[in-house]
């Protein structure tokens, strides 16, 4: 059985205060749940969170990174520079960088490669918007967005991805997707994996970035392919984010 996993973004939000109670909160509350959980923090408080997670079961991660390893390409952070603030995870391909900085699939790999050469975890964001959805274009959206990937990464490093399947039309709309709606889609990225591999395609994590929250978590979670949530509102809220993570387990 695949081991759930748990990662919060916190998207643009935080300060050294605020991310210091939010922490030692999900520290002191996490229990032996069988499932790994992270948060994904924006860059200047990456050193905050290798302070106060050091030592603790939680790991931390980016939520972008450059696909260059270094040089003139100001504003940008590396791979490396991540790995010195130990992050194991970093988020790529976010539907809100694909909207909002117009990342193409073809950078969204160029990011993942990098980040697998640095030693990183890539969690590979997927998604369709509703416009997608409703002319019935879900399958080739993901299906693009995933082999854009898949084609610039080695077959080897297939077991090292995770995914994270977020439909955009159902992030802070009102909408929702139903479990099955959502087991749907990550039965689609499974098998698209075991196309290329299918004994790595068995192990890859595929988690679930739809507004998951501690009253869906535990259905949404209960699907075959289901393997852990992206958490982003829930995951500003100790309580909410704990919720999740036991019902992960």
């Amino acid at each position: 059985m695949r081991r759930k996993l748990v990662i919060g973004n916190w998207k643009m939000n935080g300060n050294r205060a605020a991310n210091s109670a939010l922490l030692s909160g999900i520290a002191a509350g996490l229990t032996s749940t069988g499932a790994d959980c992270a948060v994904c923090a924006p860059a200047p408080y990456l050193a905050q969170c290798q302070a106060e997670l050091a030592g603790t079961s939680i790991g931390w991660g980016a939520q972008d990174l450059s696909a260059h390893a270094g040089g003139a390409y100001t504003g940008e952070v590396a791979a490396g520079m991540l790995v010195d603030f130990g992050c194991r995870y970093v988020l790529v391909g976010h539907s809100e960088r694909r909207a909002y900085h117009h990342e193409s699939s073809a950078l969204v790999a160029q990011k993942t490669v990098a980040a697998l050469a640095a030693g990183l975890t890539p969690v590979l964001c997927i998604g369709e918007t509703l416009e997608e959805r409703e002319a019935g274009r879900t399958a080739a959206v993901v299906g693009e967005q995933l082999g854009a990937v898949l084609a610039a990464i080695a077959v080897a490093d297939l077991a090292r991805l995770v995914l994270a399947y977020e439909p955009v039309w159902a992030i802070g709309t009102g909408r929702t997707a139903t479990p099955q709606m959502a087991q749907d889609v990550h039965q689609l990225l499974r098998a698209q994996l075991a196309g290329v591999d299918p004994v790595a395609a068995a192990g890859v994590q595929i988690l679930y970035g739809g507004s998951m929250k501690p009253d869906n978590a535990k259905e949404l979670m209960a699907q075959a392919d289901i393997d852990g949530g992206l958490i982003g509102g829930a995951a500003l809220k100790a309580a909410d984010f704990l919720a999740i993570i036991s019902a992960a387990a």
